[in-house]
C-alpha cells in the first residue's frame, strides 16, 4: 500500500499527489502504461461529457464530469514531470500570462467600449503571440481535431474577417443550391461523390453561420429528434403485433410522418 492520508475532503494538491502515487513503481501498472497518445481519445470524450453536463443543467453531473477533465490535465502534466520538461504550475503559468496579455482592457490601460472591441483585441494579440503574419497561418491554426462542423465554421468566420464572405444569407443559400446539384452529377460520374459531399456540408455550415445558427447543436438536435421519432415509429409497430424489419419502406414512412404529426 502507498503512503497517502485518507481525508474527508481532498484538495488540487492531493488529486496532483494521488497522480504522481498512481504513475509511481509502487502504483498501478494501467496508468503507468499510458502515453499521451494512448489517453487522447479519453481526453475528448470526458470533454464531451462536460458539455452534456451543461445542457442537462445538473451542477452535480456538470462537477463529476469536470473533475474527470481535470484528472486528464493532471494526467498529461504528470508524464511531463517524470521526462523534466514541465509540471502542472508551469500550465498554470502559461494560461496566467495568457490572460493577462489578452486582456489589457483588465491588466493594462487599453479602453474598450463593447464585448465585440474587446473579441477584435484578443484575435490581433493572438495572432501577435502566435506569430500569425498571414491571414492563412490564421486559417492553418485552425485545430485539426475539432469536429469537422465546428471547424468549418471557426475557418468560415476567420476568413470573413477579411471581408471573404457572402453579404448575406441568400447568398450563402445559393452555394447550399449549386453544391447540391453538383452531388447530384457526381451521383451520375460527374464527379468525386466524396468531395462533392464535403464542399456541400461546408456550405450548409455557412448558411447556418448566417442565420447565426451554430451548426453543430443543430446537428445535435437534429439527431436527437431522429431517435425520438424513431422509437414513435417503433411503438406504433409494435401496436400493431409488428416488429420494424417487418414493414415495407412505405409503410415505415407513413408512421415517421405520423410521429412527426404528433409531435
Amino acid at each position: 500500500m502507498v503512503d497517502f492520508q485518507q481525508k474527508e475532503a481532498y484538495k488540487f494538491e492531493d488529486l496532483l499527489r494521488i497522480m504522481e502515487l498512481l504513475r509511481g513503481p509502487e502504483g498501478c501498472m494501467w496508468d503507468r502504461e499510458q502515453d499521451h497518445s494512448s489517453i487522447r481519445r479519453n481526453f475528448i470524450e470526458e470533454t464531451y461529457e462536460v458539455c452534456e453536463a451543461i445542457d442537462e443543467q445538473d451542477p452535480e453531473h456538470l462537477k463529476e464530469e469536470l473533475g474527470d477533465v481535470l484528472l486528464q490535465v493532471v494526467f498529461h502534466a504528470q508524464m511531463e514531470k517524470e521526462k523534466g520538461v514541465f509540471d502542472i504550475d508551469d500550465v498554470a503559468d502559461g494560461i496566467c500570462k495568457k490572460l493577462i496579455y489578452r486582456h489589457p482592457h483588465v491588466f493594462g490601460d487599453v479602453e474598450v467600449g463593447s464585448s465585440a472591441e474587446i473579441l477584435s483585441n484578443w484575435d490581433a494579440l493572438k495572432r501577435k503571440e502566435k506569430h500569425q503574419a498571414t491571414d492563412t497561418s490564421a486559417l492553418q491554426s485552425v485545430a485539426k481535431s475539432l469536429p469537422s462542423l465546428v471547424r468549418a465554421e471557426k475557418l468560415q468566420k476567420k476568413a470573413a474577417k477579411v471581408g471573404f464572405d457572402w453579404e448575406d444569407a441568400a447568398g450563402a443559400f445559393g452555394k447550399v443550391e449549386e453544391e447540391m446539384d453538383e452531388v447530384r452529377r457526381a451521383m451520375h460520374g460527374d464527379g468525386d461523390p466524396e468531395e462533392e459531399v464535403g464542399d456541400l456540408l461546408f456550405a450548409a455550415v455557412n448558411a447556418a453561420r448566417h442565420l447565426k445558427v451554430d451548426p453543430e447543436r443543430a446537428l445535435e438536435k437534429a439527431c436527437e429528434k431522429f431517435i425520438r421519432r424513431f422509437a414513435s415509429m417503433e411503438r406504433q409497430a409494435k401496436e400493431g403485433d409488428k416488429a420494424l424489419a417487418d414493414l415495407s419502406l412505405a409503410e415505415m414512412d407513413a408512421l415517421w410522418n405520423r410521429a412527426k404529426e404528433q409531435e
